[in-house]
């Protein structure tokens, strides 16, 4: 069967009474045919519609505009202006319907789908536009106010809600135009957002005490203009400006919970009327909804913003703790760095949320804080520690503990404490200093491990140089099972060399090679661990030593 032939039969049940028996096969071909979801859910809407089931037909409509943004298919499209348009024809929205029946019509000839067209408006009984009555009642207030609602109950983007209410509200009074202006009682300006492209948007700001909409403001009043170029209040010079001609306008109040103005309506050009008495009646019903909806999206804008001011304050106070380590600690200063740059590395080959990374690497920076605790003596001592000096200096990880516990955080960022301060456990339970095994290890702890233990190995001390990055490798893979979680070896060793490369980039200062990045980009470090072994190619082991002992050739 065909999607258009799937289509009619659908429709042709449905208008003959049978939509419950067709629904489960509705729903079913949506299972089958997610390409065509959109399709199923406005023919679910549709049979919703005609059994009087309003509530599913809302639900089911909304589902299916949301889809049908996305699509670029002429059947989907013209089914869903169809379907529409048959719900404002059975609720005598005349105006309405011939935007829809007029969409669909010229949709169809644009691709070729006139046939279809016709068939499917024949189905749903919709008359053609001559057809039409032109005294045709307006459309329930309810409904409009029904489907405001729900268009405006989710948003929380302030500037989506602002382009939501004003469409809607436009489409409800059957208007030209409709601008949500916000009210700025700090800086007595109104504000608003204008689209200027596709999706550029900007704000649009003038004085409260100005114009239309600023003397609503001042005096909580309505205005009703009939002719606007009869009213000394309106100013003629706007329209000058845009070429646009501006014939009656509705300028009203949005107040919020406790009746204060927050905002103004200003409603352009009714469409080949005036506004009534009832259409001022249903914008106090809609601006008493809609004030609600903009006031707590302002609230919840103000809260993010409070939250990222928070985060970016908690963020430089990490920094500057993880700073001092090195201030200290000249001799692995950039570490904590470049532990956050693998555990990061390791969480996305986990394919890690953002949250979760973001705990982990805060406390990457933090995890050797406690070294603020060592004695200068043994934290710069140059050679090898004495057992009681491994002893003290194996105390950093509980130091870091108590240090970092003292911190109010979310408890959330409570698993910064516990990653940070378990990096040196060992999955077989022999490491410090709680003697953690195994996934008791935070999860954090165990990536975090591996990085550490990596970075330390791979890096330069005033004692000894880097190791071979076949021994580093060999290292890691013989720790899998003991020191380490043998699931963060295989995800640490899929690691492209590139990557690995940037890392070290943040040391030494050079300009990576274009060519150079090719090759590595196709390679990880497992790859590299075997074509040593093998003496496959020294080709990629020089192009990844380039910048391996590019610190050391620098710094000599």
């Amino acid at each position: 069967m065909t999607l258009e032939n799937f289509i009619y039969e659908t429709a042709e049940e449905i208008t003959n009474g049978n939509y419950n028996a067709v629904k489960d096969i509705i729903i079913k071909h949506k299972d089958i045919y997610n390409d065509d979801t959109a399709i199923c859910f406005t023919l679910l809407a549709f049979g919703a519609f005609v059994e009087k089931q309003y509530s599913d037909y809302y639900q089911f409509m909304n589902d299916a505009q949301f889809l049908v943004e996305e699509e670029n298919d002429a059947i989907t499209l013209i089914l869903n202006e169809v379907v529409l348009g048959y719900v404002n024809f059975a609720e005598k929205n005349s105006e309405l319907y011939s935007i829809n029946y007029n969409k669909a019509r010229k949709l169809a000839i644009k691709n070729q789908k006139t046939a279809f067209f016709e068939r499917i408006t024949s189905l749903l009984k919709c008359p053609p536009i001559t057809h039409l009555s032109s005294h045709a009642h307006l459309k329930d207030p309810l409904i409009a106010l029904v489907k405001i609602g729900q268009a405006v109950a989710a948003e929380k983007n302030i500037n989506s809600l602002i382009k939501t209410i004003a469409e809607e509200t436009k489409t409800a009074l059957n208007a030209d135009r409709c601008t949500v202006f916000l009210y700025d009682k700090e800086n007595n300006e109104l504000y608003s957002k204008v689209a200027t492209g596709l999706d550029d948007v900007k704000e649009l700001r003038i004085p409260a005490d100005k114009g239309l909409a600023g003397h609503v403001v001042q005096t909580g009043e309505t205005i009703n203009i009939k002719d606007a170029y009869k009213d000394k209040r309106f100013n003629k010079q706007i329209d000058k400006k845009t070429g646009y001609r501006t014939k009656t306008i509705l300028c009203m109040p949005i107040k919020n919970f406790n009746q204060e103005i927050i905002g103004v309506f200003q409603v352009l050009n009714k469409f080949d009327e005036t506004f009534t008495i009832d259409d001022e009646d249903l914008l106090v019903a809609i601006a008493s909804s809609a004030g609600i909806s903009l006031e707590n999206a302002q609230l919840f804008e103000k809260q993010n913003k409070m939250i990222e001011e928070q985060k970016v304050i908690f963020d430089s106070f990490i920094e500057t703790l993880a700073s001092s380590i090195d201030a200290r600690d000249k001799i692995t200063s950039g570490h904590s760095t470049r532990v956050k740059m693998y555990s990061s590395l390791i969480a996305y080959e986990f394919g890690m949320e953002k949250a979760d990374i973001y705990i982990l690497e805060k406390a990457a920076a933090l995890h050797d804080i406690g070294k603020i605790g060592i004695r200068d003596s043994v934290l710069q001592k140059e050679g090898k520690l004495t057992p009681e000096e491994y002893k003290h200096i194996q105390e950093h990880v509980e130091i870091t503990h108590n240090i970092l516990e003292k911190i109010h955080m979310s408890e959330d960022f409570q698993q910064i404490t516990e990653i940070a301060c378990s990096h040196h456990e060992k999955f077989d339970g022999t490491g410090y200093y709680r003697k953690l095994k195994g996934v008791d290890i935070p999860f954090g702890g165990r990536i975090l491990a591996v990085s550490d233990v990596f970075d330390a190995i791979t890096s330069k001390r005033h004692y000894r140089d880097k190791m071979p990055i076949e021994k580093v490798v060999d290292i890691i893979m013989n720790g899998a099972g003991s020191h380490f979680d043998p699931l963060v070896v295989e995800k640490f060793l899929a690691i492209k060399l590139l990557k690995i490369v940037e890392v070290f980039l943040t040391e030494n200062n050079m300009d990576l090679d274009k060519e150079d990045a090719e090759i590595l980009e196709k390679y990880n470090l497992l790859d590299l661990y075997y074509s040593i072994i093998n003496n496959c190619s020294n080709m990629l082991l020089q192009v990844f030593n380039k910048y391996y002992v590019g610190v050391d050739l620098e710094n000599e």
